[in-house]
């Protein structure tokens, strides 16, 4: 049997690295507790299967797409589905687009090649942060950074002011294009009160640096 007939909008996704979450099942778990007063910022939005979720569930959406093409579309569904004062379509990149400030969550599935560069801009300056986040990630990266106790640097730089749990793992048919590996949901929830007061975080990820053997394996 063949492969199947790739579309030009799965080649567009490929070279953007867009892996579309596809199961409606998975999309209604994520945001099962989405409720009305929600701010959400959907970063990396592309067909809006998360923003239009989270809109029907009354919550008020900034949804960051950088391709001009699923921008235009994201902002056709949300008015097709009458959910346009719930939804703010930005155009923009995910690693300088300004976020909020005060209260507000993320959901999201982010391109996986821009992971690395979207954690850190959530989760290390805990002054600046959402209060929680739900983040669809590859499986491994998901994996890494949830382990307890942190076997990681940047997991042990986080743990101070956040709770990551590995809530469960997504298939890559869930996905259209599939990517090559399975995907993990990723949960961070900020600690109330956080170990370290929130203006450590910079200094808690330096010293960490100067402590963490060569290796990458955790000190004893």
């Amino acid at each position: 049997m063949g492969r199947p007939h790739r579309t030009s909008r799965d080649q567009r996704r490929r070279t953007h690295q867009q892996n579309f979450i596809i199961d409606p099942g998975i999309v209604e778990r994520l945001v099962a507790d989405v409720v009305a007063g929600d701010l959400v910022v959907d970063l990396g939005a592309g067909s809006g299967a998360l923003t239009v979720a989270c809109a029907a569930a009354g919550a008020a959406v900034i949804a960051v797409e950088h391709d001009d093409h699923w921008c235009a579309h994201l902002r056709t569904r949300v008015r097709n589905a009458g959910l346009s004062d719930n939804v703010r379509v930005v155009q923009g990149d995910l690693r300088t687009v300004d976020l909020p400030r005060g209260q507000w969550r993320v959901v999201a599935n982010p391109p996986f090649g821009l992971t690395t560069a979207l954690l850190h801009r959530l989760f290390d300056d805990p002054r600046h942060a959402p209060d929680r986040a739900d983040l669809v990630l590859q499986w491994e990266v998901a994996r890494k950074v949830a382990a307890s106790p942190p076997r990681t640097l940047l997991g042990a730089s986080w743990a101070p002011w956040w709770d990551l749990r590995l809530v469960q793992r997504i298939p890559r048919t869930a996905f259209r294009p599939a990517p090559r590996v399975d995907a993990g949901w990723l949960r961070a929830r900020r600690r109330d009160p956080g170990i370290l007061a929130a203006d450590l975080g910079p200094a808690w990820a330096s010293f960490l640096r100067t402590q963490w053997p060569p290796s990458g394996r955790p000190p004893r």
